[in-house]
């Protein structure tokens, strides 16, 4: 799971570099530490679906768990990043929206305060989602293709262990 907090800390450098942006040690600090929280929960939901069905049947193959634990969280994962993700992006893109007043403004002072923030997020989100849907099946595939190709048992999987 703290795999994930790299892939997200890579998505917001690398998002910092392509956008050009400087590196905010506060704002942008902080949006690392909140993506880090939905990150790691992407990744909780994950490998709890997998434990889950391990443990529910445990004559399906390890492959099979992780393919149906993938093809079950898929979604809510996808629809809690896209969520994030849309509700950010005005923010991040330096909008200011005024409710009150009902104007908006683009460049604001609000906006370019808050955008290293938001913006973190956006971009340390959308790769790592990505990641994370690829990777966390395939790393939980390890201790079976170890045992395979050594014959030893890597883990148990009825105790945790």
């Amino acid at each position: 799971m703290l795999f994930s907090v790299i892939l997200s800390t890579a998505g917001v450098l690398l998002g910092l570099l392509i956008s050009q942006n400087t590196f905010s040690t506060v704002l942008t600090g902080v949006g690392i530490v909140a993506l880090a929280g939905i990150v790691v929960n992407n990744n909780i939901v994950l490998i709890d679906t997998y434990n889950f069905i391990r443990s529910r049947n445990p004559q399906i193959s390890a492959s099979n768990a992780v393919f149906n634990a993938a093809r079950e969280r898929f979604r809510p994962v996808m629809l809690t990043t896209i969520t994030t993700v849309v509700g950010l992006l005005p923010l991040a893109n330096g909008m200011s929206i005024d409710l009150i007043n009902r104007t908006y403004t683009i460049g604001g002072m609000v906006s370019s305060w808050w955008q290293p923030l938001a913006s973190a997020i956006v971009n340390g989100l959308l790769v790592a989602t990505i990641l994370t849907l690829l990777l966390t099946p395939a790393m939980l595939l390890v201790p079976e293709i170890i045992s395979k190709k050594l014959g030893v048992r890597v883990a148990n999987y009825e105790h945790g262990t």
